[in-house]
């Protein structure tokens, strides 16, 4: 296929990249609230929730970062079409994937389901959707 960016995006290229965007900027607000927690935003969770965030590991809190800080650059070079994007929602992917291994199967001080374990698969799918879409907009020339 085409390797250079030569077609136009449609709309829906524009729609897609700042919704993704605007959703990756509420990943990194949910990750700096998290790791700038202050002691009395976290006394005033119930008590598994402050189990849980006194005691994440360092590694899934990178996760975390990995994750969001690497899928909204990805969406900001998915808009500006460069290939570079496709890289960057892989290792958001993998960030994700990693931190949901810690919280589904690791970490013991709080139960993950019902309502708790609907936003990981919507996270989880949103990510794939973004290596895909990115994979196929080069495919199409609109990346290069």
């Amino acid at each position: 296929m085409m390797t250079n960016s030569t077609n136009k995006p449609t709309p829906t290229f524009w729609i897609i990249g700042i919704a993704a965007l605007i959703w990756n900027l509420m990943g990194v607000s949910a990750y700096l609230g998290q790791a700038y927690m202050t002691d009395a935003i976290l006394k005033a969770l119930p008590e598994t929730e402050q189990l849980y965030y006194t005691n994440i590991p360092a590694w899934v809190t990178a996760a975390f970062a990995f994750a969001v800080f690497g899928g909204t650059v990805g969406c900001i070079l998915l808009l500006l079409k460069k290939k570079l994007a496709i890289q960057l929602f892989i290792l958001s992917l993998l960030g994700v994937l990693t931190q949901f291994v810690y919280n589904f199967f690791i970490q013991d001080y709080m139960e993950v389901s019902g309502s708790n374990s609907i936003m990981p698969i919507v996270v989880i799918g949103v990510a794939a959707f973004l290596i895909w879409y990115s994979k196929k907009s080069k495919e199409d020339g609109i990346i290069s």
